[in-house]
């Protein structure tokens, strides 16, 4: 019989969670607001978090523990869309709610951070559990590891672990020397770099979609797929953080981490079995083998944009470069189409078109595989909507769910084809609430399952197939802006795919 391992429960809500101190670097910014203490205050909610759980905010704004109290009750109750307040609730899990001020280049922040892990350890009973939690500028997160390192905090009394926001490196080189860094402290299999697409419930579902049904899997390859398209559309603009866009651009905020995770696990072959390092050598394996084009090859299947003005709705939108903090001159972009090509004998010459893009007319991410047509088309109205092509889509957000396209015989005389839909929704088939993404993610980290987070070697596979992208246009001046504001994007985009005889789907 194979050896259960402890954490790889398929139940995946319903697993012990041990005492432990989350110490948040960057307790005062954006992310721990909206993302981490909603999904903490959800998981203790759920009653998922142990009795003595505590947290230990971290940044530079001098505080007390009860004014931060006060900031993250006033944050629970903005940002927890789905949770209904309870007071009761957060007075026990707000008495777990601690703060330390402090720079993170300060060697005395750390002894602080020390001493409070001791005195939390003592009143909460958490074991020397402890999991750190890097919110902060990207390139604070060696400082803030290298700090923790020489303060003797890597290492305990319990487990020590290291949560990493993306971006993972700017390229390869800096992703290699930020892993470097950080194993000078936290062994790799302490190191949990969080990408939240990863933990939506969807992305997982993928896993059972393909390797819980013999239905499908027999369909999941080059004979039968003719071409794979994988979306991640923004309707806002870069919302106040224009600087940070120009400096990173859709390429790398978008396709280098989610885009190309979401793409490893719908092309992944099958694991051997549902283990962590299992299921992310085969994510692995799948980044490997996309073709890292030449600079030739990446002028015909990599398209950059950028939006303009336009009026939407009535109302004047500025493009990116009258945004604030931006270059009057910026050749960011803010849109990214790649046409990748896996080299494996699943996939040879199936094209995996991936697209991103700030102002397009909606926000979604979906994956839509288009399968090849029958083999000779028998009815009338072959160019019509009877020709429509069979759809597998997988709707990432905001309405997760899966829907089966397939053609079918219009009622009345004749044979007549019309597309019709199967469809899957999360919501109406299970009747019950999804956990959010952080909230699974946090979970797993506190309970030591790092199948949905990134692996180095992952990273570092990916970083491989964008880097030369990245050269090229940065060689590059494009004629921005190339689209408005509203609009799905250049038309560059749809010539990439028309010369391979295929269209952008509109979701």
């Amino acid at each position: 019989m194979p050896i259960e391992n402890p954490f790889q429960d398929p139940l995946r809500f319903e697993r012990r969670v041990p005492e432990c101190a989350i110490a948040i670097f960057g307790a005062h910014g954006d992310l721990t607001s909206r993302k981490l203490m909603p999904a903490l205050y959800r998981l203790a909610y759920d009653r998922r978090l142990s009795a003595g759980f505590a947290v230990i905010g971290i940044s530079r704004t001098a505080m007390s523990d009860d004014q931060f109290r006060e900031k993250m009750q006033e944050s629970v109750k903005q940002f927890s869309e789905d949770t209904t307040f309870d007071a009761d609730v957060w007075k026990a899990f707000a008495s777990g709610l601690f703060y330390v001020a402090g720079d993170i280049g300060d060697a005395a922040l750390y002894r602080n951070i020390g001493a409070k892990l001791a005195e939390v350890e003592q009143a909460r009973h958490t074991g020397g559990n402890v999991l750190f939690y890097l919110s902060t500028q990207p390139s604070q997160y060696a400082a803030a590891s290298q700090g923790l390192g020489a303060a003797g905090l890597g290492k305990g009394n319990g487990w020590r672990r290291l949560v990493v926001e993306k971006p993972f490196g700017h390229d390869l080189a800096s992703a290699r020397e930020l892993s470097s860094r950080l194993h000078e402290v936290f062994q790799e299999s302490d190191v949990y770099r969080i990408d939240h697409y990863l933990g939506k419930e969807t992305v997982q579902n993928i896993l059972a979609f393909r390797f819980g049904n013999g239905i499908f899997e027999p369909l999941w390859n080059r004979r039968y797929v003719n071409h794979v398209q994988i979306t991640g559309a923004e309707s806002i603009g870069v919302e106040g953080r224009g600087a940070y866009y120009q400096e990173t651009g859709a390429l790398a905020d978008m396709i280098q981490n989610h885009l190309l995770q979401v793409m490893a696990t719908i092309a992944m072959e099958p694991s051997a079995s549902f283990h962590a390092n299992s299921v992310r050598d085969e994510r692995s394996k799948l980044l490997r083998s996309i073709h890292a084009m030449t600079p030739d090859e990446i002028r015909q299947n990599a398209v950059p944009g950028q939006y303009g003005p336009a009026k939407i709705g009535g109302e004047d939108v500025p493009g990116f470069r009258q945004e604030k903090g931006v270059d009057p001159q910026s050749q960011a972009n803010t849109y990214a189409a790649v046409a990748f090509s896996v080299e494996n004998w699943r996939w040879a010459g199936v094209p995996f078109y991936l697209r991103t893009g700030k102002r397009l007319p909606k926000r979604v991410t979906e994956i839509a595989i288009q399968f090849n047509p029958a083999p000779l088309a028998i009815f009338e109205d072959e160019d019509g909507p009877g020709s429509a092509p069979n759809l597998l889509i997988v709707r990432i957000q905001p309405e997760e769910g899966i829907s089966l396209k397939f053609l079918s015989k219009r009622p009345g005389e004749g044979m007549t084809l019309r597309p019709v839909s199967m469809d899957f929704n999360y919501g109406s088939s299970f009747g019950e609430r999804s956990p959010s993404a952080y909230e699974t993610l946090l979970l797993d980290a506190v309970i030591g399952d790092p199948t949905l987070y990134t692996r180095q070697d992952m990273v570092e596979a990916s970083w491989a197939v964008v880097e030369p992208i990245q050269n090229v246009w940065r060689e590059t001046k494009f004629d921005f802006p190339n689209y408005a504001a509203g609009t799905w994007g250049p038309a560059a985009a749809d010539e990439m795919l028309a010369r391979r005889g295929h269209v952008w789907r509109k979701p």
